[in-house]
């Protein structure tokens, strides 16, 4: 695609010298517009001895499976790969620090994530401060602050990703990075230096890779193509890639919650093809709607299909779908997907 773009490709650790020079391997080019699209990279800060473990990157290179694992975090990397490597028939311990994994989804998606993990074989060890990760004789060792030590064969880091922002020479220029080490951008994905501006997760907003390309195409919209354009970053779906997977789109229950008056409709059940197989898999849904204007504010799911099933929810919702709307959508039978259309009853209200 970059060639039939005729995109001229430079090989090099880049840095930048001025707002409008960037120097690659001692060479300098200039431009009227730099662009910062560097993404992010593991972070190896959250415990010593954690640069010794295995990356998400790693993962995908193994030429042969670890008899046991322990993966260190709780997000989307954390869960996809302990769900992927015990179906493998590899022993995963999963160790985080928070009550649940997958911080930010709706709570009941994280309740299901629990029960599908363990229900897989995952080892769960929740509320665990970690102190070091150290290699043993036949593997590695985890030494937590309640003074346990967890063992297997491997190590997988998932505690997290920062921006990848090391030598690019920010700090030379006068761009200066948050807290977090991210780029500071207006809605136009500008930073504070005139001719320069990141997208992705290098900016640290949504870190998602078509969050990243919508901001890229409304950069060149906005820079070059005459069009003003700027990312919407509210409603964007996402998905786990679990067993079963699980996927959002908008606010969950305890967002909002506290936004006004709102009313929760849940389903669950096994579906029929999972019940044909004697598979006692269940999926569950959700909708969240506020209920003074009847807007659907998110939908939720745990089961199979969820990610496609919910990306052609987000289109609803995004054009501001009413809980009517969704009352008087036929249902298409027998899918899984006509339960979103069939949940009469609230399960449950707020306000």
């Amino acid at each position: 695609m970059l060639e039939k773009s005729e995109v001229e490709l430079i090989s090099g650790h880049a840095k930048l010298v001025d707002e409008n020079t960037v120097e690659v391997g001692g060479q300098k080019y200039q431009s009227k517009r730099i662009l910062i699209a560097t993404g992010g990279s593991p972070s190896i800060t959250a415990i010593p001895g954690l640069d010794q473990a295995w990356t998400s990157d790693d993962i995908l290179q193994l030429r042969e499976l670890p008899s046991s694992l322990l993966i260190l975090g709780a997000g989307y990397i954390a869960v996809e790969f302990a769900s992927i490597l015990s179906g493998l028939g590899v022993q995963v311990s999963m160790v985080y620090r928070g009550n649940l994994p997958l911080r930010g989804f709706d709570e009941d998606l994280r309740l299901n994530a629990v029960q599908n993990l363990e229900a897989h074989g995952v080892k769960l060890y929740p509320h665990s401060s970690m102190r070091v990760l150290e290699r043993a004789v036949n593997g590695f060792s985890l030494n937590l602050l309640n003074g346990s030590t967890l063992h297997a064969k491997n190590a997988l880091n998932a505690t997290g990703r920062s921006p990848n922002i090391w030598g690019l020479n920010l700090e030379s220029i006068g761009l200066k990075t948050d807290e977090y080490g991210a780029i500071p951008v207006d809605s136009y994905s500008h930073t504070s230096i005139q001719n320069i501006w990141a997208i992705g997760d290098v900016t640290n907003r949504v870190n998602l890779t078509p969050v990243a390309i919508a901001e890229g195409r409304a950069f060149a919209d906005t820079e070059f193509g005459n069009s003003p354009t700027q990312v919407n970053h509210t409603n964007v779906s996402s998905a786990v890639f679990c067993s079963p997977p699980l996927a959002s789109v908008g606010l969950t229950e305890l967002q909002a919650q506290k936004i006004g008056q709102t009313d929760i409709f849940t389903s669950q059940f096994r579906p029929m093809k999972k019940a044909f197989v004697k598979s006692e898999e269940r999926t569950y849904m959700k909708l969240v709607v506020d209920r003074k204007s009847n807007r659907v504010l998110g939908a939720h799911m745990s089961g199979a299909d969820a990610p496609e099933i919910i990306q052609s929810l987000a289109i609803a919702i995004s054009a501001g779908a009413t809980k009517h709307d969704f009352d008087r959508t036929m249902a298409l039978h027998p899918t899984s997907a006509e339960e979103f259309v069939l949940m009469r009853n609230p399960t449950r209200t707020y306000g």
